[in-house]
């Protein structure tokens, strides 16, 4: 079965959500490059479950009442990009690590410049948050969706993050 996508009007942006039939592949932004994630053929349907159960856990999340994503990921990518990946989703809400805290979780110590090269790849961003990596010295980094777009969502968390 193809791909399927829907457009999500979020406050930082329209976002393109996309899924297969295991779970949510891709969240793109407006500008995104289109080598960046690599997927296959879609179509366009807003009623299917993931994209849906997306959409709701997207607009709580931006309302500030969702702190844990639970749609289910089907990440497409190398094993290392997967551990980063997966490495992400273990960041609690509102934090940040550096990209040697992630190469380290991973079990590769050495390996910041790849978990870098992993992180600008990840598909999902927003769920799988890439936002809360920065660099050593706490500097906001590229992310896909623009560094003003990462500082909104890390505002974002730190200022929800005390309510919940």
């Amino acid at each position: 079965m193809p791909l399927v996508e829907t457009l999500f009007p979020s406050p930082v942006g329209d976002l393109t959500l996309i899924a297969s039939d295991a779970g949510l592949m891709a969240i793109l932004w407006e500008d995104d490059d289109p080598a960046r994630v690599r997927l296959g053929e879609r179509e366009r349907r807003a009623d299917h479950p993931i994209l849906a159960q997306t959409g709701h856990q997207l607009t709580a999340y931006f309302a500030g009442d969702l702190q844990q994503f639970t749609v289910p990921l089907d990440f497409r990518g190398t094993d290392f990009q997967q551990k980063v990946w997966v490495a992400l989703c273990a960041i609690p809400f509102g934090e940040t690590r550096s990209y040697g805290d992630i190469a380290r979780a991973i079990g590769h110590p050495t390996a910041s410049r790849a978990v870098g090269a992993a992180n600008g790849r990840n598909p999902i961003s927003i769920i799988a948050p890439c936002h809360r990596v920065v660099g050593t010295n706490g500097a906001l980094t590229g992310f896909a969706g623009g560094v003003e777009v990462k500082r909104w969502l890390l505002d974002h968390e730190q200022s929800h993050g005390r309510l919940l």
